[in-house]
Order: structure tokens, then C-alpha cells, then sequence
């Protein structure tokens, strides 16, 4: 006879999931089992505690706890370390927006205040991210929990910036960097978005010579112009000065001869303008013997300063029409056409990266890229994911030096103090001493009143002399004699040391015992600005990579394969899918048949499919409950045997981090084999009840890593029937071969 089950006719989702999430956080079982020998790690790549979370996010969700709950099933001292990201310039970017909705800006409060204002806004939100994450379903021990600006990780992060200072990795320079004059703060090369567009090319007369430029506003602030040094027309110019006459005043400039410069391009002839260019950067560096020191006309709100007063305090736009007016009416612009070049962007907000000169602190890279090029090229770490190894070693490569300042509030800032003594007659103590500190950092701070040049000069000064710059660490230096800087650390400094921070903080048997992490698991398009970043600054700061191996997924798109944005209308929110579809449809949809490196496309008849497999799971137990005991029937061989070879298919494509194809071996061999063979031919009596019990019991267990909601509500269902002897299945053990 069979069993006594009251499983219902299908598998109620809604009623289910969160009571079973319960049973599991009440039973503590996310949390590892430290008496067991081998250890497995995952560090949860923190999302911005402030957001809700989307599809890439339920995709390192899905991914991270199938691998958990894997080896957890096999035996393991498994840890998946949650946490949450201060995501320092788009939590500010969004937070501004909040108060501009208001009337509001940042420039209404100083830095304290606006401070504690983001920090209660994003402690109000803090839950949203963790309650959808357990809506998935993630087995992360939520007892280890760690924010980013937790105290305990902000002093390890300041203990590796005054490591880094100690070996001279760290120092301040003025030097051109990427600057946003909508979000107020400037950029690693990393975080700029570089995009084909359409623009125009200007041919303007420049005393005997025709220069190509797609920037006229910037000409008053040109100190050379350049030809190539092959170029036969303009031979008789070079190192000479010329005079250019024009309609705001007269310009000498002086000709220089450099590879840079294209023969083919435009005239030939490019007006150099250091501040506003970083490849005319990188030709003023070359000739400093030759050239002056060059100086800035757009500062950092996107206005025109140092200009003839005509063109004062207009944006880049508006001078570049006034410019080009007044150029044509004198008879100097000899051409427009349309030309097609590459313009830099914010990640952020979109509006066009402005080059300006700032002092800022900078991370040498060079001897940090070393030691981990030459671990890739050991093999001491192994990367998933089609071709980013190579990606990955062209980045390191080619890495400029790092600027990690950024002129917000929300965030860690700079351990850095100028002493007040000996410095009174520069503009930036002076001003902070009039003033007191306001908001958005250093410079936007000054801009109302000085110049980007004259700002620029000021802060320089103070530290061409080694000996004004301190710095300090979990001590508060005087006010009155000393002043902090303003500058808050890049958000990604503070994450790359994500994997030995949040270990280090919990406590010095975690980090012995997990560190380096298993595996690392996130999507590729984060290679560079985090991933890169955290082996760089993990060899460096514990003489070990940060983890064993990099799993690298691909974006998710629609089912035409199109990137999803809320402007096109396809963007997937994995709650209502979750809502309409229950979480393991969701989990399942998104990592069957994926691989690491290549973007996968979902669609509603993927999660369509999905749900239909969970009620095939809860339909094919309730058959195996009810079937009829058949005593006289054999052990069925080859069910066996397939059984077996089941079992170690999906095992060797985990162990191999070959989850998609696992997910897919598993569905398959369950819903073609197990449901419409193994079942049937049990119906005629081929195949005895307890062996099918068994073969069900099995298949839990495997499928349990992808769809953990089903398989756990069907073994509660054993449970009572005393089939199983563990109380869940989250805890109990992965299937072996049997003979």
C-alpha cells in the first residue's frame, strides 16, 4: 500500500517559499559547520544596499547558491559572506536627486549634515536588498552580514591606504584626470564610458597656419600647435612662434613637431591645449623644455573661466557657439564637416567627461600588477569565462595609475591632514578657515570664489614640501591645527579589499580558516573596476590572491538577445517573476544551459517552462507517496546504473563549475527519464516502490542546489512519513555512486 501523504494537488508557491525560508534561517542552517575538515567559500559580491535588486543580481544569486548548497551537500564547512556596498557616487547621485525633487541641493548643508542625511536615507532602505535576496532563496549566513562603512571594515581599509602610503604605492599629484561636472567628482579611466558619436570638425585659421579641431572652446587656453614630424609643409615652422590674430585678442603659440599628430587628419595641424585633453596631456609631457605651463578655462560646474569677459561663466556649449561666430565673422573658420570620434561619458549619469587639472592621491599600479600577472601566468588561479583571461591580462598590462580621490561626501574619506602651521597664506586653509568645510568636496567647495588654476596652485603648494603632508588612522587629529581633506576614497578602493576585509572583521579564525575564498563569482562586466582591483590590492595586502578561481557570468537579455533598459520596456523584475512564477522558476530559467562569459537571453516561457518543472518535481513525489507497494517486485538493474551514472554526470560538472550544463543534466534526467520512463515502468510493476523512493530521495538532493524551494517542501513531506531522517535537506548529504 502506499504511503499516507496529504501533499496537495500542485505545489502552492505562495504559501510555501516563505515559511520553508523561515524553517531554514530558524534552524541556523547557513551558517557552517565549522567541525567539519574542508572549507568552501563564496564572498558575496555586495550589492548597493540602498537599491532594489534586478535580474543580474538574481543571476549571482541563483549561481552562488547552487554552488553553496552544493558543498554544503557534500560535506563542507561551507560560508557564503554576505554584504552590503555604500556605492559611494551613485547612492550621492541618487540621494541629490531625492533633494533636487525637494527644491533642495547639496550646497544647502555642510559636509556632517549631509552626511548623516544619506547615511538615515540608506539605513531606511538597508533591508530591501537582503529581504529580496532571501526571496530568492540565498543561503547566506546573514549573521556575518558586513557594510561597507561598518567601522570595523573602514579601519581595515585605511590600514591598507597607509600600507600602501608607507611603500610609496600611494601619492598626490596635480595631473589631468576624468572630472563630471554633474556629479561633482572625477573618475579612474576605468569608470569612463567611451562611445562613437557624431560630431563636427572645425578648420581654423591660426595665424599662417590652418588647424582640425572638434573643440574651439578650448582654444584660449592652447600653448602649442603640432604637425608631425614628417610633414613636409609645415617643416620650415617648426620651433618657431607664431601670432594668431583674433577677434578676443592676439595668441602666440608655439610650433612643435610630434609622432601623435596624423598627417591624414583634418590639416594636419592640432592646437594643443594640456588642460582639456589628455592625449595633448601626453604631448606637453613630452615637450616641457619647449612649452609653457599651461592653464585651465573650464572648471569643474562645466562654466568658462580665465576668458576674455565675453565668454565668462557660459557653459562649454554656448562658448563653443560664441567662439565659432565670432571666428566666422572674422574670416577665420575655413570649414565644418561631420566627423565621427570617440567621447568619453560618465558610467553615471551620461553627461561628457570634462579632462581638468586636479591634485589628486593616485595608486602606483605598476608594482602591485606584477606578482599578479605572474600568478595568471603560473596558473595559480583559473578563470571561467570565454576569453576574459586574456581581457583580463591586456587591462593589467596597459593599467595607468589609479586615482582614488573623489570629491563627494558619502563615503570613506582620505586619512590625509595638512598641518595649519607654516601654511596660512594658502588658499585652501584660508578659505576652509573662513568658510568651515561644506560639502561635495575640495574644489566645489571653492569654485564660487577662485579659479581651477588658482585652486590648483594653492593645493599644490602645500605639498611640495613632503614634510606638511600627515597622515592618521583611528586618531582625530586637532581641528585647530590641523585640517582634514576633503576628498573622499573611490567606492571601489574600499571594495577591493572586500574578500580580506569582511573575513578579517568577523574574526581572525574566519580569515584563517576561508581566506583565500573559494571562488569568486560575478558578472564579467565588472572585471576590470573590481575584480581586477581586488587581486591587485589582495596580493598586496595578505601575499595572497583573494580567491582560487573567477566565475564570470554573462548579462541577461530578452528574448531577442537585446540589452534590457527601462526605455525599452524589457527589463525583467525578478520579484514579480518570483510573484507570478514562485523563486525556484526564477533560479532554474536563469541558470539552466547558462555559461560563464557569454550573455544568455530569458523570456516568459523560460520561467513558464521552470514552474512547470516544479510541479512535475511536487507531482512525481505525491505519485511516488501514493504508489502501491509491490513486494514480489525486483530490483530494477538498470535503473540503478542509470541512477549512478545520474549522479556522477552532475557531480563532475559541478566539481568543474559547470553549473548551466549541471542544471540541464538534472532537468533532463528528471523529467525524461525518472518521470517518463523510471515512473511508468513502475506503474507496471518493473520497479518496486522503495527503489523509486530512492531514486526520488536522489533526485532531491541534486536538484536541490537549483530549485531549493520544491525539494525542500517534498523532503518535509518525507519527513513526516519518517523516509529521511534529516530534518532538512539543506542539511543533508549529496548522493553517491552505490553499488
Amino acid at each position: 500500500m502506499g504511503y499516507n501523504t496529504l501533499m496537495d494537488s500542485v505545489f502552492n508557491f505562495q504559501q510555501l517559499e516563505d515559511k520553508i525560508y523561515q524553517l531554514w534561517e530558524k534552524s541556523d542552517a547557513f551558517k557552517p559547520d565549522l567541525g567539519r575538515k574542508k572549507s568552501f567559500c563564496i564572498i558575496m559580491p555586495p550589492p548597493n544596499a540602498n537599491d532594489p535588486l534586478h535580474i543580474g543580481h538574481a543571476m549571482f544569486v541563483s549561481l552562488e547558491d547552487a554552488l553553496i548548497r552544493y558543498h554544503r551537500l557534500k560535506g563542507e564547512a561551507a560560508l557564503w559572506q554576505p554584504g552590503g556596498d555604500h556605492a559611494g557616487i551613485e547612492t550621492q547621485f541618487v540621494f541629490e536627486k531625492k533633494l533636487s525633487k525637494e527644491g533642495k541641493s547639496r550646497f544647502d548643508y555642510d559636509r556632517h549634515t549631509l552626511y548623516q542625511m544619506i547615511w538615515d536615507y540608506v539605513q531606511k532602505n538597508s533591508d530591501v536588498a537582503i529581504s529580496q535576496m532571501k526571496k530568492m532563496g540565498a543561503s547566506a549566513d546573514w549573521s556575518r552580514y558586513k557594510f561597507t562603512l561598518d567601522p570595523k571594515i573602514v579601519d581595515i581599509v585605511l590600514d591598507t591606504f597607509l600600507d600602501l602610503f608607507k611603500k610609496k604605492l600611494i601619492y598626490k599629484d596635480l595631473k589631468l584626470v576624468n572630472f563630471c561636472t554633474k556629479c561633482g567628482t572625477s573618475f579612474s579611466e576605468l569608470e569612463v564610458v567611451h562611445q562613437e558619436q557624431n560630431s563636427l570638425l572645425y578648420s581654423i585659421r591660426y595665424g599662417p597656419l590652418v588647424v582640425a579641431t572638434t573643440r574651439p572652446e578650448t582654444i584660449f587656453a592652447d600653448i602649442a600647435l603640432a604637425v608631425n614630424p614628417q610633414d613636409q609643409r609645415y617643416q620650415q615652422y617648426v620651433g618657431q612662434k607664431i601670432v594668431a590674430h583674433f577677434p578676443w585678442g592676439d595668441q602666440e603659440v608655439s610650433i612643435i613637431a610630434d609622432d601623435y599628430v596624423k598627417m591624414d587628419f583634418g590639416t594636419g595641424v592640432l592646437k594643443i591645449t594640456p588642460y582639456h585633453d589628455h592625449n595633448d596631456y601626453e604631448v606637453w609631457q613630452r615637450h616641457l623644455v619647449e612649452l609653457p605651463a599651461p592653464h585651465a578655462v573650464i572648471n569643474t560646474r562645466g562654466k568658462m573661466e580665465t576668458v576674455p569677459l565675453d565668454y565668462l561663466n557660459l557653459n562649454i556649449n554656448q562658448a563653443r557657439e560664441k567662439v565659432l561666430a565670432a571666428l566666422d565673422q572674422a574670416g577665420l573658420l575655413v570649414e565644418k564637416k561631420a566627423h565621427l570620434n570617440s567621447v568619453g561619458s560618465c558610467y553615471r549619469c551620461g553627461r561628457s567627461i570634462e579632462p581638468l587639472p586636479l591634485p589628486q592621491f593616485f595608486v602606483k599600479v605598476a608594482p602591485l600588477v606584477k606578482p599578479v600577472l605572474a600568478a595568471l601566468k603560473e596558473k595559480k588561479i583559473k578563470i571561467f569565462g570565454a576569453g576574459q583571461d586574456k581581457i583580463l591580462r591586456h587591462w593589467l598590462k596597459t593599467l595607468k595609475d589609479w586615482n582614488i580621490s573623489r570629491q563627494i561626501v558619502w563615503g570613506i574619506r582620505l586619512p590625509v591632514y595638512y598641518p595649519i602651521a607654516g601654511n596660512e597664506d594658502k588658499i585652501l586653509v584660508n578659505f576652509i578657515n573662513q568658510q568651515g568645510e561644506k560639502i561635495n568636496g575640495l574644489l566645489s567647495l571653492l569654485l564660487s570664489t577662485y579659479s581651477i588654476n588658482e585652486i590648483s596652485k594653492g593645493i599644490q603648494s602645500i605639498n611640495v614640501d613632503k614634510s606638511v603632508l600627515a597622515i592618521a588612522s583611528k586618531t582625530t587629529l586637532d581641528p585647530q591645527k590641523y585640517l582634514q581633506e576633503l576628498d573622499t576614497l573611490d567606492t571601489w578602493f574600499s571594495s577591493s579589499q572586500w574578500p580580506f576585509a569582511t573575513l578579517m572583521s568577523n574574526s581572525e579564525s574566519d580569515f584563517n580558516r576561508f581566506y583565500p575564498s573559494s571562488i569568486m563569482e560575478t558578472g564579467y562586466d565588472i572585471l576590470m573596476f573590481w575584480v581586477m582591483r581586488m587581486l591587485l590590492i589582495g596580493q598586496m595586502k595578505t601575499g595572497k590572491l583573494p580567491f582560487k578561481s573567477i566565475y564570470l557570468h554573462g548579462l541577461i537579455r530578452d528574448s531577442k538577445g537585446q540589452k534590457m533598459s527601462k526605455s525599452k520596456g524589457n527589463v525583467v523584475n525578478p520579484l514579480e517573476v518570483i510573484a507570478k512564477y514562485g523563486s525556484d522558476a526564477l533560479r532554474m530559467a536563469l541558470v539552466i544551459r547558462s555559461s560563464p562569459g557569454l550573455d544568455k537571453n530569458v523570456s516568459e516561457q523560460d520561467f513558464k517552462a521552470m514552474r512547470n518543472l516544479a510541479n512535475k518535481i511536487w507531482n512525481a513525489s505525491r505519485f511516488v507517496l501514493q504508489m502501491q507497494s509491490d513486494s514480489h517486485a525486483a530490483t530494477n538493474k538498470k535503473f540503478t546504473q542509470k541512477l549512478n551514472q545520474v549522479i556522477a554526470d552532475v557531480t563532475t560538472q559541478l566539481d568543474k563549475n559547470k553549473l548551466g550544463l549541471a542544471a540541464d543534466t538534472v532537468y533532463d534526467a528528471f523529467w525524461h527519464w525518472f518521470c517518463d520512463e523510471a515512473i511508468e515502468e513502475a506503474k507496471k510493476g518493473k520497479i518496486a516502490q522503495n527503489q523509486l523512493l530512492i531514486g526520488l530521495i536522489t533526485f532531491l538532493k541534486l536538484l536541490h542546489p537549483f530549485a531549493p524551494f520544491v525539494t525542500e517542501a517534498v523532503w518535509q513531506e518525507l519527513k513526516k512519513q519518517n523516509l529521511v531522517s534529516e530534518d532538512l535537506l539543506i542539511a543533508s548529504t549529496w548522493p553517491t555512486v552505490s553499488q
